[in-house]
């Protein structure tokens, strides 16, 4: 009989997730791209980045440069986001202490310790109950770029990468049943009992290498920027399903659970000024649309999707201030398990000195799928040879996030 308890629980510990994946920022990537000032100002940009970062956001906006701008490097930009409404890491953590002490129990197990196994098997099937149907999710991200200003022709070289990670449980109900039946006394193990529960993990990591151009063209009398990022796209899938028994931490990002696509892509940006204080910009990324399937595995499979963003932009700013609004005009899309979102975001940035920016400001997903949160950061420029450009992010839910940047220019 003991042999049947160890066959039945022993190997197959319900529920270990992979949950745990999204406090590690090797295993994902963010959004379309970080950019530290951007995202301390509630993620707006189109209208209102630096001609350094404009390659991240518009393309467009290298144009905006002083004849005294010099080359600027970012080296690098980096940010992570989390999100755990449902608390799904603090209970994984829960549920392997649980199996832990059932582990060690059924080690040494006798009649004696029918009562202990009996209420131990409750607390699991309580434990599959409260699981079932959580979410967590990460995202996290890094930029190089070398943006080279001028008159004619300002152009920038990019690389980037982004992505998403995303966790789920899939409890059967076959489990809890049993489990709440030797809780209850009305069932018995057998040895062709099997608890069926699985861990998804999906995740995507998107390289984007390319190169910026950007123009200014007198239309009817009135100056337009135009931009464009030609790409090479690669985008690596990793599609980790497992019975839980077998689920191993390290195990998503393994080979048999991956594949790769690597594609052409295309940015554009469009931005023009109203007066001395009003700036207009529309950015299109990832404009050609491409579907990648995921490895089938266990009998999942789940499809990456690629679509065109398409984000407009206004900013105001006089010497010392900047405000600026983006509005999302297409959603994000990212597994087609995981719901769409579409943003809008609003912020400010104050120079309180010459070599200090504060800023703030707010983003929220206008589909209610995502967290909204307050975000708020600093710039330190001494010299205005070295940028450090720090910005946090936070939401209800176990939201937080945070994007460090450094930036030179010479």
């Amino acid at each position: 009989m003991i042999n049947k308890f160890n066959k039945l629980f022993w190997f197959s510990p319900p529920v270990v997730l992979p949950a745990l994946l999204f406090v590690s920022p090797g295993a994902m990537a963010a959004g379309h791209y970080y950019d530290a000032r951007n995202d301390a100002m509630g993620g707006t940009g189109v209208a209102s980045s630096t001609y350094g970062s404009a390659v991240l956001a518009n393309p467009a906006l290298m144009t905006k440069s002083q004849p005294q701008d010099e080359i600027s490097i970012i080296l690098p930009a980096v940010g992570a986001q989390i999100s755990d409404k449902d608390k799904l890491v603090d209970k994984v953590d829960d549920i392997a202490d649980t199996v832990d002490r059932y582990k060690s129990m059924l080690d040494n197990f006798t009649f004696a310790d029918i009562p202990r196994l009996r209420a131990a098997s409750g607390d699991l099937a309580n434990r599959l109950r409260d699981i079932r149907g959580d979410k967590a999710w990460g995202q996290a991200g890094a930029a190089l770029a070398v943006t080279v200003p001028n008159d004619r022709l300002p152009f920038a070289f990019v690389t980037k990468a982004y992505g998403t990670a995303y966790g789920t449980s899939n409890i059967s109900q076959h489990d809890i049943d049993l489990l709440q039946g030797i809780a209850n006394a009305t069932a018995f193990p057998s040895f062709q009992d099997k608890l069926t529960s699985t861990g998804l993990g999906r995740a995507a990591i998107v390289y984007d290498f390319g190169i910026a151009m950007a123009h200014e063209f007198d239309i009817g009398g009135h100056p337009f920027s135009f931009g464009v990022t030609p790409k090479l796209q690669k985008t690596t899938l990793y599609n980790y399903s497992a019975s839980v028994y077998s689920y191993k931490r390290s195990d998503l990002t393994n080979d048999k659970y991956k594949n790769t696509h690597t594609d052409f892509n295309l940015d554009l940006g469009a931005a023009t000024d109203l007066g001395d204080n009003w700036t207009l910009g529309l950015s299109g990324q990832n404009l050609i649309a491409h579907n990648l399937d995921t490895k089938e595995v266990n009998g999942y499979r789940d499809t990456y999707q690629i679509r065109p963003l398409v984000t407009s932009g206004v900013s105001f700013h006089t010497e010392r201030l900047t405000t600026a609004l983006d509005i999302d005009l297409t959603p994000t899309k990212r597994f087609k398990i995981q719901q769409d979102s579409q943003y809008a975001g609003i912020g400010a940035e104050y120079r309180l000195l010459e070599w200090l920016q504060l800023r703030g400001g707010y983003r929220a997903d206008m589909k209610s799928n995502d967290t909204n949160v307050f975000t708020g950061g600093v710039g330190i420029s001494p010299y205005k040879k070295v940028h450090l450009d720090l910005a946090g992010m936070v939401g209800k839910d176990k939201t937080w996030g945070a994007v460090a940047q450094l930036n030179f220019t010479f």
